[in-house]
């Protein structure tokens, strides 16, 4: 791949796309000598004098904008003369000479989006990267520490699938639901985490950083709500004051934001049961259906069925655990010290850790906390540690300290803090739900923090394919022309103006849908981070796809977040060439482990 062809593509796009408009810049007279950049120019290539380089014919002028008619004895002619250096044109001459002016800018952009984009640039980002929002030297971290569920252990698709059927079973056995409902299977590609949704009004959506919904990504039941209703739902608007409505930790009361990678279920399960009573024209209030969705599927997880269904086929839901081995044991063999903070009970981790590690995985591990209730556990100093025997029972003794080789229940990081002294930025923590885990050590303790994103595999996948290169370079290439010709305002001009509109509409439309036909990528609205992006940027110092991605890196190396260009920056360097885009280090000798 030319590094040269993908610098000389950016340089061409900020050129020809420049912010700054035309009128705003030095006035200059119209003259022979003032031209328009021709279709034949390419990018490093400009029109001087009449003349291209690339061309042996001058090009054709600009016409001045509508707004700036010129009059004779204060009445503006409808066929009005405007001499340019001994030359007449005339109003109708003008509105062709714009039109095809504006479509000579148009085609040479999609030309140089076209040509100059290398056939290697669409295999540029490797899933296996660890990402940096912040600086991190691994050299400074001694202690490591890990969630258990979608941390340590990663699950299969088909235990979603078993959390819905026996949610959805709960809802017509124990709360009376129409055993119609049973009719509905689940929909693995339907929903994607970091949704929020509107408890009072039964709406699942996607809302960006600023707190705006993204049209055409609101949900009643399992059918789109028109951009036009979702504005009357909201006061005319579609910005959502979350602030007001939804806690820190995105619980309600209004609206609830699933985190999670185990509310994917709980998701598809409020789709269906709102789709049931809108489909039959049965009178539901969603207040209560969000109740009982969210107690059915907490039944599942409290009486302790997902534990059982894992614990008797570990083989069909756990993945990879041999790359969760490597990573403890590289970890342990660098002298470094290892914790385990789960809100999963004992018994559970115990023969999950057992498959994947071996029988005698608490070697590794210097502290093992179970049940911990987080978030609780990082915010609240009431509950005490509990020691638990070989068998798993609890014992009476109070803690003074907390020791290698035995296991506690509960607790709090107050007392953890005091009895380790383990704090600061040499501690790293790893967990999959950027509330439950990450944001109070983040904002309150000072640990680093690395968010589990088991998604970001399949976003690269789509990033990596020419389809998404090719749309996303389009698409912001012709937002830069809408951005500069905007000035154009006569009737011809505008309508010319209209079709770029909606062609970016539907370039918006195709890249959602590459990545979820519904909402789209967790990571982005049409352009604006989503909501749960935000999130992950301010409660992580670094993200990846499993805690394996480790494994491709020296444990003295450190994180470089990207300096992308702030709005009134001028992107003169290449993001794109950084980290997350070049091939990860010591890939191919970690390559046994995959």
């Amino acid at each position: 791949m030319s590094l040269q062809r993908v610098g000389g593509l950016g340089r061409a796009l900020w050129q020809s796309g420049s912010r700054t408009p035309p009128l705003a810049r030095k006035d200059r007279n119209f003259s022979s000598k003032r031209l328009a950049p021709c279709a034949a120019c390419s990018a490093e290539q400009t029109c001087r004098d009449g003349l291209c380089k690339g061309a042996s014919t001058p090009a054709v002028p600009p016409a001045s904008p509508a707004g700036s008619r010129h009059q004779i004895g204060g009445k503006a002619r409808s066929e009005e003369s405007l001499n340019v250096s001994g030359r007449s044109f005339s109003s109708t001459a003008l509105k062709v000479e714009q039109t095809s002016y504006l479509w000579a800018r148009y085609n040479e952009m999609k030309r140089l989006v076209h040509d100059l984009i290398p056939p290697g640039v669409c295999n540029l980002l490797n899933s296996s990267t660890i990402y940096a929002n912040n600086e991190v030297s691994l050299s400074e971290v001694d202690i490591y520490g890990f969630d258990y569920d979608y941390t340590l252990a990663l699950y299969s698709n088909a235990l979603d699938a078993m959390i819905y059927t026996n949610a959805r079973d709960f809802l017509i056995e124990h709360f009376k639901y129409p055993q119609a409902i049973s009719k509905y299977d689940y929909f693995p590609n339907f929903a994607a985490r970091g949704l929020h949704y509107d408890i009072q009004k039964g709406l699942l959506m996607k809302i960006d950083a600023f707190h705006y919904i993204q049209l055409g990504t609101v949900y009643r039941g399992l059918n789109p709500v028109p951009d036009e209703e979702v504005l009357r739902l909201y006061d005319g608007t579609h910005h959502v004051p979350l602030n007001q409505v939804s806690g820190f930790y995105g619980k309600g009361p209004n609206v609830k934001q699933f985190m999670d990678v185990f509310s994917l279920p709980e998701m598809t399960l409020l789709a269906v049961a709102n789709d049931y009573f809108i489909s039959n024209d049965i009178e539901y209030d969603p207040v209560h259906l969000y109740k009982d969705v969210s107690e059915a599927i907490g039944m599942v997880h409290i009486k302790g069925y997902m534990y059982k269904w894992i614990m008797e086929d570990l083989e069909k839901y756990i993945l990879r655990g041999e790359e969760t081995y490597a990573v403890l044991h590289r970890l342990v063999s660098h002298g470094k010290k290892l914790f385990l903070i789960t809100n999963s009970p004992f018994s559970f981790v115990d023969k999950g850790m057992r498959y994947m590690v071996g029988k005698d995985w608490r070697d590794f591990f210097n502290i093992i906390i179970v049940q911990a209730d987080k978030p609780h556990f990082f915010n609240d100093c009431a509950k005490p540690f509990r020691r638990l025997d070989s068998k798993g029972d609890l014992q009476w003794d109070k803690i003074s300290n907390l020791d290698k080789g035995q296991v506690y229940k509960q607790g709090n990081l107050f007392d953890f803090l005091r009895l380790t002294g383990w704090r600061g930025s040499k501690v790293l923590y790893f967990g999959d739900h950027l509330y439950s885990d990450l944001a109070d050590l983040m904002l309150r303790h000072g640990w680093r923090t690395g968010a589990i994103v088991p998604e970001l595999e399949l976003e690269t996948k789509v990033v990596n394919t020419e389809q998404y290169a090719q749309s996303l370079t389009w698409l912001q290439a012709l937002t830069g022309l809408l951005e500069r010709m905007q000035m154009y305002r006569d009737p011809d001009s505008r309508a010319v103006l209209q079709e770029w509109l909606k062609e970016r509409e539907e370039l918006r439309a195709r890249i959602k849908n590459l990545f979820n036909p519904q909402f789209g990528s967790i990571f982005r609205t049409c352009h604006n981070p989503t909501y749960f992006s935000r999130r992950l940027c301010r409660f992580s110092d670094l993200y990846m796809a499993s805690i394996s991605c480790l494994l491709n890196y020296d444990l003295s190396y450190t994180f470089y977040p990207r300096r992308t260009p702030l709005q009134h920056e001028a992107p003169l360097w290449m993001d794109q060439l950084c980290t997350g885009c070049m091939k990860t280090p010591f890939l191919e000798e970690m390559a046994h482990i995959r």
